[in-house]
């Protein structure tokens, strides 16, 4: 029962992990995005301005491109774990719902087992006090 909690506390600590990990690439994303606008604006008014782009300029675009593609697809990859490990922890969360269940009806046999054995050494007293 513990090891299912435990790993059920595993999971959600992944879980959260996941969560934040997805929130702070999100934030990361809109900075580069903002900085991939900025970047392109001065490019395009340099170009504007009768100034020649070097091949650097384009490269830092380039990169930058490179760099919100790069951190979409972290994004996704973490949006599709944090899915499977939600579902994962509803299977385990199940499954204990289950385990407990169990364990109670279990116990209550047992009870009834016991309370049943203590009548019968009761009775077993009194007819041993009745045949002396």
């Amino acid at each position: 029962m513990s090891k299912c909690r435990r790993e059920l506390t595993e999971r959600e600590q992944e879980l959260l992990k996941s969560r934040r990990d997805s929130d702070t690439k999100a934030s990361e994303l809109v900075k580069m995005e903002k900085m991939l606008q900025q970047t392109k604006n001065k490019f395009d008014k340099k170009v504007e301005s009768g100034m020649e782009s070097t091949g650097y300029q384009e490269n830092m675009v380039e990169d930058l491109e490179e760099k919100v593609r790069s951190s979409r697809r972290y994004r996704r990859n973490s949006l599709h774990h944090t899915q499977m490990l939600e579902s994962q922890m509803k299977t385990v969360k199940g499954e204990l719902v289950g385990t407990l269940d169990h364990l109670q009806e279990l116990r209550n046999v047992l009870r009834r087992s016991q309370q049943k054995a203590e009548e019968r050494k009761v009775a077993m007293e009194k007819l041993a006090a009745g045949l002396r």
